[in-house]
């Protein structure tokens, strides 16, 4: 006997909910915000507009199913399982912090601020809920499959984002490796930069395209669900023992990009999230390249 379908609700805490947490009462964060210009009702209604959204599209998931909440800062701990469904409530950014922990399990975003979020992610109203949950496990429901970038690491260590995917150092730091790509003879660069950024079509919408955008890359940048990556090198310093020939490139299908790492530490980390990064230490080795899974997304 199948289980039924789970509607898993993930959502961050507000600014207000943080603010209050911070200062204790409504009152003592209003005389802070007040003493920096601002009012806490411009923060408050926003908090307003996000619970009213995730109680509407709670009440939308059917009767027959199963429901459970997480926030973001748990999405490391929680276990997601295969009948679930994903239901993200909150900005574009939150889809990608949690598209790492799934496995296949369709997922609908819900935009809570209609017009402060680009809705690249986000593509549906809350009122819009009643009328896609009761279909959004059946076959031939409309799906976008968005490629996904991951990293592994000479030790096993994996990590997976839908943006993009950073290489660098712990803070302000350098950072040194040598750097290469498969299939390209053996040939490696000794490079000295502040990080690599490898990233997708998804990616393309945020910190990719800024850096794309400021190279003034010819590169094209790819489409969400094409099988194809970009990777730029952040800030790359030439010195007598280190090279900046190896800048910019893409990754299409199979192919990856490799790194040996030749300072005392290095992160790894995506889609933004630090406090889920892969560490990495002199002489260890990790490699780049297109995900496998897909996020499938209800359009």
């Amino acid at each position: 006997m199948s289980l039924a379908p789970r509607a898993v609700l993930v959502h961050r805490t507000t600014e207000y909910e943080e603010l209050v947490a911070r200062h204790g009462t409504h009152g003592q964060a209003a005389y802070f915000l007040r003493s920096r210009g601002r009012d806490i009702e411009e923060v408050a209604e926003r908090h307003r507009r996000n619970r009213r959204a995730l109680a509407e599209v709670s009440a939308a998931i059917p009767l027959t199913w199963r429901q459970t909440q997480v926030e973001r800062a748990d999405l490391d701990r929680f276990l997601f399982a295969p009948e679930d469904v994903v239901l993200v409530v909150g900005q574009d950014g939150l889809v990608a912090n949690v598209a790492k922990y799934l496995a296949g399990q369709p997922v609908l975003g819900f935009d809570t601020d209609p017009g402060r979020n680009p809705g690249v992610l986000v593509r549906h109203r809350p009122s819009a809920a009643a009328a896609l949950l009761p279909s959004a496990r059946a076959a031939g429901t409309g799906v976008d499959e968005l490629t996904m970038v991951e990293a592994v690491a000479d030790d096993t260590q994996r990590l997976v984002a839908l943006n993009e995917i950073y290489l660098g150092p712990v803070g302000h730091q350098t950072a040194r490796y040598r750097l290469g790509l498969e299939g390209d003879g053996g040939v490696v660069e000794a490079q000295a930069s502040s990080g690599v950024l490898v990233g997708t079509g998804t990616g393309a919408t945020g910190w990719l395209r800024s850096v794309w955008q400021e190279r003034g890359s010819a590169l094209a940048l790819p489409h969400p669900s094409e099988n194809r990556l970009v990777w730029f090198v952040r800030e790359a310093w030439p010195s007598p023992v280190t090279g900046t020939s190896l800048v910019a490139g893409e990754l299409t299908g199979s192919a990856g990009l490799q790194l040996t790492v030749e300072s005392e530490q290095l992160i790894v980390f995506g889609d933004g999230m630090e406090g889920d990064a892969v560490e990495l230490t002199w002489g260890q080795g990790v490699r780049v390249g297109v995900c496998e899974e897909r996020l499938r997304l209800v359009g």
